[in-house]
């Protein structure tokens, strides 16, 4: 008996229609995600005007003619634009340049101290074996839950006693020993996510620690260190309490005192023509360094802030 011969066309096709309609998305889906997106929208654009409209507000004010900026009610856009405020702030104190410079100075001086305690330690604490190492940066951590105002009368007396009261490096060395803490956090973290790879290659090609440091490790990490660099800089520049006590000759204030000062330099009562102006002037470079450095900001909270 024969056997029957089977061909291709015996066997059912398993190929798609070759006009086969596109998959259309469920009725569900596109009904539910635009209104998720215009609510994610909304929602996005009223903190952005929450969080703007003061600083908006705030710059307006300072190009107000001085009584019209202390009006009662306020009046929102200004009759005409005026710089008196801006002058003025040069007859507080000892002049606004002055105040700026001293802030300049602490800040810079405060990033650098940081900066470099922070990435030798973290890099310390994320690459290196000692006894104990998990307590050691467990009691660093823990300072960080310490109010830094209820030490101030002990910093006083210590800075007092090493001369450094009444001065800017004092100041600076304040500012950035509350800074560490957090900073050697940040740092520790943004090494843990660096492979060990990429020192074992840097060790094979003949670099020593310090070599590979900085090298190797400290272009991957720069997120990680220009985001403790933005903090240290904006803890340094807006900070008020600190130079208010450890500070004591007004040549040597720093910006925000001069805001301080600005509420009852004239006639005991309250200049917010003046006071504005201060507060845009301050503004400027936080801003300005924010939207230069931002995507290193945000990649460095990520990498800081997860361990790898």
């Amino acid at each position: 008996m024969s056997q029957p011969t089977l061909t291709l066309d015996d066997f059912p096709s398993t190929a798609p229609p070759a006009h086969s309609a596109p998959v259309e998305p469920t009725a569900q889906a596109s009904r539910h995600w635009p209104w998720g997106r215009i609510l994610l929208l909304t929602f996005a654009s009223g903190v952005m005007v929450l969080f703007l409209f003061p600083i908006f507000w705030s710059v307006l004010t300072s190009f107000k003619p001085a009584a019209e900026a202390s009006a009662s009610p306020p009046t929102f856009w200004p009759s005409h634009f005026s710089w008196q405020n801006y002058a003025a702030l040069t007859d507080v104190g000892v002049g606004i340049g002055r105040y700026l410079w001293n802030s300049t100075c602490v800040s810079l001086m405060t990033v650098i101290g940081v900066t470099v305690l922070s990435v030798l330690g973290g890099y310390g604490f994320s690459r290196f074996r000692f006894p104990y190492k998990s307590v050691v940066f467990m009691l660093v951590l823990a300072t960080m839950m310490i109010p830094f105002q209820s030490i101030l009368t002990p910093l006083f007396i210590l800075l007092n006693v090493l001369h450094l009261h009444n001065s800017l490096l004092g100041l600076a060395l304040v500012y950035s020993t509350f800074q560490l803490p957090f900073s050697i956090f940040m740092m520790r973290n943004s090494f843990d996510c660096v492979p060990r790879e990429l020192e074992e290659a840097a060790t094979l090609d003949g670099c020593n620690v310090v070599s590979t440091l900085w090298r190797v490790m400290l272009p991957v990490v720069t997120p990680g260190i220009v985001t403790v660099a933005l903090f240290a800089f904006f803890t340094a520049w807006n900070e008020l309490l600190v130079a208010l006590v450890l500070i004591t000759d007004a040549d040597k204030f720093t910006l925000p005192v001069l805001l301080q000062s600005a509420q009852s330099q004239f006639m005991g009562g309250v200049n917010w023509g003046v006071m504005q102006a201060g507060i845009s002037i301050s503004i400027l470079p936080c801003a300005f360094l924010f939207l230069l450095l931002q995507r290193f900001y945000i990649h460095g909270l990520i990498a800081g802030a997860v361990k790898a």
